[in-house]
């Protein structure tokens, strides 16, 4: 039988308090928490970082993608247009030095 204050008992409670501790990390983990230091302090996922670098990156690509949209709207509505000559329209947009090497 274990008494209170054998070294027996302060041993099973190390290690079940270890084992608390492991078992809290591992679930925090799965589930994607910031995991506990032995201190009760907070470490972030490694992997935030990243998280943060491909959210700034998708904003990037979608603002480019909205103005892509912009540019095909506009040529659609300069073929569509029956009352314009498409050739003429293509050539109003070249910048003028373009313009003037071709002449």
């Amino acid at each position: 039988m274990m008494h209170w204050g054998s070294p027996e008992f302060v041993l099973a409670i190390i290690a079940i308090s270890t084992g608390g501790w492991l078992v809290n990390n591992w679930i925090r983990a799965r589930h994607g928490y910031a995991l506990e230091d032995e201190w009760g302090g907070k470490t972030d996922r490694a992997d935030q970082q990243a998280v943060t670098r491909l959210r700034e990156e998708n904003a990037m690509l979608r603002q480019q993608l909205d103005a892509t949209h912009q540019r095909l709207a506009n040529v659609e509505a300069i073929v569509t247009d029956r009352g314009f000559d498409v050739a003429s329209q293509i050539e109003a947009l070249r910048p003028a030095h373009e313009q003037g090497r071709a002449q």
